[in-house]
């Protein structure tokens, strides 16, 4: 199978952290989102990444679509429970580390795409806004758990992982471990391990 995808998008480093975790063989493609050629638009009519292609030409877009496939490839380290309120609570976890990045992309494309005097204020504050909830939820959550759920690792510390990451990329002034010391203690547990250090994004 082959990912498209970018060494910067969060999204995308979900993905390949899981296939690192899940040991799962892949050939990785990094492709450019704003390129006019159509060639991702071939794999995803939405022209976006991570998008898996699988040996049959199937693709599969979305990176919690993704996820949740890739889970069930092999039984080496499930991250997602197969069933019941444990996995619901997974994923609730997953939106909510995807709306943290969902945030900090908009107020990043406001920042690059928009020109100085149509950028709204009102935009940026309204979505840092959200990532400030977001991490205080998550801090809440975890408390002085080791890990997001059931005291052990799964697809809920991956997502969180990955937004946390992203915000020490693109947004450095959010000084979060300095707010929330236990997302702290969480991110440097989940920094260490192989799979999020081989896919630290350049800077």
């Amino acid at each position: 199978m082959k990912l498209l995808g970018s060494d910067l998008s969060p999204y995308v480093r979900k993905v390949r952290v899981v296939m690192a975790e899940k040991r799962i063989e892949y050939k990785y493609e990094p492709v450019d989102v704003w390129a006019t050629d159509g060639k991702l638009q071939q794999f995803n009519p939405l022209g976006k990444i991570p998008c898996l292609v699988l040996e049959d030409g199937m693709s599969i877009y979305d990176s919690r679509v993704i996820v949740e496939y890739l889970d069930t490839l092999t039984p080496v380290h499930r991250l997602i429970p197969p069933t019941g309120r444990a996995r619901i609570e997974v994923k609730c976890w997953e939106a909510l580390a995807d709306g943290i990045l969902d945030a900090a992309v908009a107020i990043r494309l406001e920042s690059l795409q928009r020109p100085e005097g149509q950028r709204s204020d009102a935009l940026v504050k309204r979505q840092l806004g959200k990532i400030d909830t977001a991490m205080a939820a998550m801090a809440a959550s975890i408390g002085d758990k080791p890990w997001c759920l059931e005291g052990r690792y799964s697809l809920a510390d991956i997502a969180t992982g990955c937004a946390l990451g992203y915000l020490d990329l693109r947004f450095p002034q959010i000084e979060w471990r300095a707010r929330h010391p236990n997302l702290r203690e969480l991110a440097e547990k989940i920094f260490a391990r192989p799979a999020f250090a081989e896919t630290m994004p350049p800077r």
